[in-house]
C-alpha cells in the first residue's frame, strides 16, 4: 500500500455531545477532537455510551451538540466521507451470497449477479486489496472465519475511500490471529491514507499498542490524553477498579 488519501480535512471536533432516551441521560456534554492521520479509542465500561456516540457522529441518532469539520487552513468543511465497521454484520450465513455480491449491494440499481461496471468492480478489488483479502472475491460470506468477515466490513468501509473511519469493536469474537492482521491493516490505513480513525474498544492491550489517543467515557468524558496517562489516571482506575492486578499491568 503507498498512496495518500489527499484530502483537505485536518481535524472533526465534536461539541458538547448530548443524547437522552425516554428521560434517561445516555450522554452529557461529550466534547473531543478526531484528528487525520491518528487512531482515538473511545473506551469505558458496559453502558457508558460509546456505540450511542459513534452513532451520534454518523447522524443516525438524533442529539444536542454539534460535529464540525476543518480543513488544513481552519475553514469550515461541510460534509465528509464517512466509512462504518460495526460490531457484528447480522445476515442468513446459508444465503448464497459471495463476498463481491455483499460489497456490490447499495452501489448498482441493477442486480448484482448482471452487473458489469468494471471500474466499480476494479475498485472494489482495490479495497479487497488494501485489508489484505482479495482472495476471498468470490467466496461465500457465510463461509468466511470471524476475521475474515471483519476484514471484509472494513474494505465495504473503504470504499469510497473516507476521511473519517469508525469502528465499533471491530474483531469482538474474533480470534488472536485474525484480530492481530486487522490491526496492522488499521495502522497501514493510518499511516499511508491520512485518515482519521476512532475506534470503540474493550480490548485495553489493543487500545495501548495502536491509538494515538484516548478518551475514557461514561456518560462524558472523565479523562483524556495519550494511552500511558489515561490508564494511569484516578478516573481510569475508578472506571475499571474490577481489573486483576495481571491486565491492569499489561496495560501500561
Amino acid at each position: 500500500m503507498a498512496s495518500e488519501n489527499g484530502c483537505g480535512l485536518c481535524e472533526i471536533k465534536v461539541d458538547n455531545i448530548g443524547v437522552k432516551k425516554g428521560g434517561e441521560v445516555l450522554l452529557s456534554a461529550v466534547s473531543f477532537h478526531l484528528h487525520c492521520g491518528e487512531l482515538t479509542a473511545l473506551i469505558g465500561v458496559n453502558g457508558a455510551g460509546k456505540t450511542t456516540l459513534v452513532k451520534s457522529i454518523l447522524g443516525e441518532i438524533h442529539h444536542e451538540g454539534t460535529v464540525t469539520y476543518e480543513s488544513h487552513d481552519g475553514e469550515k468543511i461541510n460534509n465528509i466521507t464517512i466509512g462504518y465497521v460495526p460490531q457484528h454484520l447480522d445476515f442468513d450465513r446459508s444465503a448464497p451470497i459471495s463476498v463481491e455480491d455483499f460489497l456490490l449491494v447499495g452501489r448498482t440499481d441493477s442486480p448484482v449477479c448482471f452487473f458489469k461496471n468494471k471500474k466499480i468492480k476494479k475498485e472494489l478489488d482495490n479495497a479487497l486489496e488494501m485489508v489484505g483479502c482479495k482472495d476471498l472475491r468470490y467466496r461465500k460470506l457465510g463461509s468466511l472465519s470471524g476475521g475474515e468477515l471483519q476484514r471484509v466490513m472494513l474494505a465495504n468501509a473503504l470504499y469510497p475511500l473516507p476521511e473519517l473511519l469508525l469502528l465499533d469493536e471491530p474483531v469482538s469474537g474474533v480470534d488472536a490471529a485474525g484480530s492481530e492482521k486487522f490491526y496492522e491493516v488499521i495502522k497501514d490505513l493510518k499511516q499511508n491514507y491520512h485518515m482519521a480513525i476512532a475506534m470503540v474498544s474493550h480490548d485495553l492491550g489493543i487500545v495501548r499498542d495502536f491509538a494515538d489517543n484516548v478518551v475514557l467515557i461514561n456518560k462524558s468524558v472523565l479523562k483524556s490524553g495519550n494511552a500511558r496517562d489515561v490508564f494511569d489516571s484516578p478516573e481510569f482506575k475508578s472506571s475499571f477498579y474490577s481489573l486483576d492486578e495481571k491486565e491492569a499491568e499489561a496495560c501500561k
